[in-house]
């Protein structure tokens, strides 16, 4: 694989997504790497884009979806694949989780090929990058985290909130950090204002701190400035997984384009208003993004 601009590395996982319209739940690929490469793939291809994940069986054909697709992936391969449960209510910023099996941990070695400008690592459980795989990429490149694996420890099949005694290891390596409003509060063992809590993860080594507050908006804090980003209304809600996925894809589109802070901002909320209305992953095109970022909020 040739060196990208972005490259995104997390674990496509089997998904079951239980809402009110869907109580029966459905099942369906899921996880950061595959809602951040299909986003990347109906944007206009201004950045070079690649993904390396990991993969059991069941998971090969999604792998070979996206690269007949276009899309520079490499499988890393899994004994098993990462298999949520998401369950939501009516409100779509909150969910159950339970975790029904565990795919293999990324490492150095296996790493040790990639380059990239930014590299995104999509953290689903707290073992997938260690603090020695995060201090080596961050060697290489620019490092983004979504925190939300970090935070969660399974006992048994169930997902538990926690903090992460590595915590001030790895965000010291960390340029980018997209967490939402519930991460925060573990992250920040409480922290109820939004905007001390960016200036406390921005002292222990985060260049920008991107709060997500689900169908509110945004909070985008880079160590001088706070950005308050709308959230756009969509004509209807129907399934909040891979939001935050959406937001981090189109957030590092732009800034690997030159754009400030709030100009990402604001094409990541637009894209998630369009990721809402359905199940599966980001599918519009630029035209109808440019459309909803001219909506007044």
């Amino acid at each position: 694989m040739a060196k990208k601009q972005i490259l995104c590395i997390g674990h496509i996982t089997h998904d079951r997504i239980i809402t009110p319209l869907m109580p029966d739940g459905i099942d369906c690929a899921g996880g950061t790497a595959y809602y951040v490469a299909w986003a990347m793939h109906h944007l206009p291809a201004n950045v070079s884009f690649g993904v390396v994940t990991a993969v059991g069986d069941d998971l090969k054909h999604e792998v070979e979806r996206l690269r007949q697709a276009g899309i520079d992936i490499t499988d890393l391969g899994s004994p098993t694949s990462v298999f949520f449960e998401n369950k939501y209510g009516t409100d779509i910023n909150s969910r159950q989780q339970r975790v029904l099996s565990k795919a293999a941990p990324f490492t150095i070695e296996g790493l040790s090929q990639v380059e990239a400008d930014v590299f995104h690592l999509g953290t689903l459980l707290v073992d997938d990058f260690s603090p020695e795989v995060v201090e080596y990429l961050a060697g290489k490149g620019r490092v983004c985290v979504d925190v939300q694996g970090y935070l969660r420890e399974v006992r048994g099949q169930q997902v538990y909130a926690v903090d992460w005694h590595d915590k001030l290891r790895v965000l010291k390596h960390t340029d980018i950090l997209k967490v939402n409003e519930h991460e925060v509060d573990v992250l920040t063992d409480g922290e109820k204002d939004l905007r001390r809590a960016a200036r406390l993860i921005h002292s222990w080594g985060v260049r920008e701190v991107l709060i997500t507050l689900g169908s509110f908006g945004s909070i985008i804090y880079d160590g001088n400035r706070y950005f308050e980003i709308p959230g756009f209304p969509p004509r209807r809600v129907v399934d909040a997984t891979g939001c935050g996925d959406t937001y981090a894809a189109g957030y590092l589109y732009a800034r690997a384009q030159g754009a400030s802070c709030e100009e990402a901002g604001r094409l990541a909320a637009a894209m998630c208003t369009l990721k809402l209305e359905h199940t599966g992953p980001f599918d519009a095109d630029i035209e109808a993004v440019r459309a909803i970022e001219r909506m007044k909020p």
